[in-house]
């Protein structure tokens, strides 16, 4: 039996994700999954990977994306710690965008390897693939040209020697 999901939610008392799917008979059904053992201070990522490797919420959890299930974790998490929900998303939101003014080689390790999650998760969905129907196999552009010089070019010295 195929099952599409449809939503997910969290519920905070008691702590559980919640999932809203449709199956082969296109019938909708409401999965919730309680969070056990999940405090203010518990993973995320270890938290996420348990109900993943679950075998009783696998097959509702396949078709959701792990960013996803830890968003919803955090929500859940932060709760716990009494902060609003608006202000959690906030942050979240903050979190999970790209800011291009934003120097990447000042950030630690675990923001960098988020950042480069949410630019492979844009870049997929914006994808133009075979089969799409915007799909143009060769592209061509006319790019204007550049409106700074670079003076590291300037000094005319060729480079003969190579």
């Amino acid at each position: 039996m195929s099952i599409t999901p449809k939503q997910c939610g969290v519920r905070f008392d008691p702590p559980a994700l919640v999932v809203t799917y449709s199956n082969s008979h296109k019938k909708l059904h409401r999965r919730t999954m309680p969070i056990r053992n999940f405090t203010k201070r518990s993973g995320i990522s270890r938290a996420a990977d348990e109900l993943i490797e679950n075998p009783r919420h696998k097959k509702y959890l396949e078709s959701i994306s792990r960013a996803q299930i830890e968003k919803l974790l955090r929500i859940i998490q932060e709760h716990l710690k009494g902060i609003s929900l608006q202000e959690t998303l906030d942050e979240i939101k903050r979190e999970n965008t790209i800011d291009p003014e934003e120097d990447l080689n000042k950030v630690d390790d675990a923001t960098l390897i988020r950042k480069k999650e949410i630019m492979d998760e844009t870049f997929e969905k914006n994808r133009k693939k075979p089969g799409d129907d915007d799909f143009e196999y060769e592209v061509e552009m006319d790019f204007h040209p550049a409106i700074e010089t670079s003076g590291w070019d300037e000094d005319g010295e060729s480079d003969s020697d190579f």
